[in-house]
């Protein structure tokens, strides 16, 4: 069945190359399709489209099948062209004519729309939910452990004090500014198109706010070109998210890969929790973290995937736009479960003590005995030219006494006003 049909069917070899894996995709928006559609017969009902006493068979009808696809029982039948297709044809085998009426007013192009706009919408919304469950886990982590040094680097070369407090208390705050691009993402998801049909709006008196209150869009894509001009923006938005937080999370795995190593064997995790070597018996692997790394690296590709897809589309649609999915869909899930395993990890990370006793960590103290001299009224040249004399002519002996307790330092994290920045992040989502 094709909502398209007229009369004839297209060649075989056709069909396979324009629908692709696009069926299978679709399986993920059947629910929202759904709910769409409820929305928009009950919209119909209200401008005289349906009856009175059609529009609570056709709720039924719906709810049937929504209840189908949360069971997992729905599927789109051989020869179905798409997940539209498949639950307008429930509905007329069931129903006959009737199912037939509740495509008036809408063009797949916006029905499609929708159904992207409810997934997209969801799908932050869940990656945020993971977010804040990995954010929880590293400033309890921050605090638990904000008095354990471990060196810092720059350049990979030992630079100044710093602590696990620091580290983890770190990436819970990139996490904060992470969350703002998914906010960004979600407001761009949370705008009805519907209404807008192939893109040039429709002669029916649609009542486009009703839908939008319906379906619980914050508020309308009002100009109808503008609503299909969408398609692709609202997937590049959710890219550009998606990205920032893998980003982070691959530079969280990467740290954690160096500093298990033997050569810095700053932490280590259970035996359990690693893998080995065919040939080696002493191996403990971090491929958990490589792999996350992996996949966060890839996860930073997708907003050019998406950007070069649609960078030369001129106005309207174009069947280019399904490939979307191809790359959209996965890449969600894929963020997800990375940040579910790293929180899992992390409920079992060993933090070694005593790092900085290490008599190769000694010069981590040079900007701690500069500032030392200076606060007791040498100027900081001198001081900076006396400490590093003594360095030059091996003379060098740290008081590793650490003193800081600026705002955001080693000794005053402030993990309770970066908790306040996400809190008022997530105000801005308004679930």
């Amino acid at each position: 069945m094709k909502l398209w049909n007229k009369g004839f069917e297209p060649d075989k070899l056709i069909e396979q190359f324009t629908v692709g894996n696009d069926r299978e995709l679709d399986l993920s928006l059947a629910r929202y399709d759904v709910q769409g559609s409820m929305a928009h017969i009950r919209m119909l009902e209200s401008i005289g489209l349906i009856g009175s006493d059609e529009l609570p068979v056709l709720l039924a009808e719906l709810e049937n099948i929504a209840q189908s696809i949360e069971r997992g029982e729905f599927i789109i039948e051989d020869g179905v062209e798409d997940v539209h297709s498949q639950v307008e044809l429930l509905l007329t085998r069931k129903l006959g004519d009737l199912g037939k009426k509740i495509h008036s007013g809408r063009s797949r192009n916006d029905q499609v729309l929708v159904d992207l706009k409810l997934f997209m919408r969801d799908q932050m919304k869940t990656l945020s939910e993971r977010m804040v469950n990995l954010f929880h886990r590293l400033q309890s982590l921050s605090e638990q452990h904000k008095h354990t040094l471990m060196p810092g680097y720059t350049h990979l070369q030992v630079a100044m004090p710093s602590s696990f407090g620091l580290w983890f208390g770190a990436y819970a705050e990139s996490l904060v500014d992470d969350m703002e691009m998914v906010v960004a993402a979600y407001n761009i998801a949370n705008q009805n198109p519907l209404g807008s049909a192939a893109g040039y709006g429709s002669s029916f008196p649609l009542n486009r706010t009703m839908t939008t209150e319906l379906m619980g869009f914050a508020t309308l894509h009002y100009n109808v070109v503008a609503a299909q001009m969408s398609r692709g923006k609202t997937e590049r938005a959710a890219a550009y998210a998606i990205a920032s937080v893998a980003s982070t999370l691959g530079k969280f795995a990467m740290d954690v890969c160096l500093f298990m190593c033997q050569n810095y064997g700053f932490i280590s995790f259970p035996d359990e929790l690693t893998t080995g070597s065919s040939i080696m018996p002493h191996k403990k692997n971090p491929d958990v973290f490589e792999i996350m790394r992996g996949k966060c690296n890839r996860l930073q590709g997708v907003p050019n995937e998406i950007s070069l897809l649609t960078t030369n589309l001129p106005l309207g649609y174009h069947r280019d736009l399904q490939l979307l999915k191809d790359i959209i869909f996965p890449a969600t899930t894929t963020l997800c479960q990375c940040l579910d395993m790293c929180d899992f990890m992390l409920q079992h990370i060993i933090i070694r003590d005593n790092i900085l006793d290490d008599e190769r960590y000694n010069y981590l103290f040079t900007v701690e005995d500069v500032n030392r001299l200076a606060l007791s009224g040498v100027p900081f040249r001198d001081a900076y030219r006396e400490v590093g004399m003594q360095v030059q002519r091996g003379e060098y002996t740290p008081t590793r006494e650490v003193h800081h307790t600026h705002e955001g330092s080693i000794g005053n994290l402030c993990n309770d006003k970066i908790a306040e920045k996400m809190n008022k992040v997530l105000e801005k989502f308004g679930f």
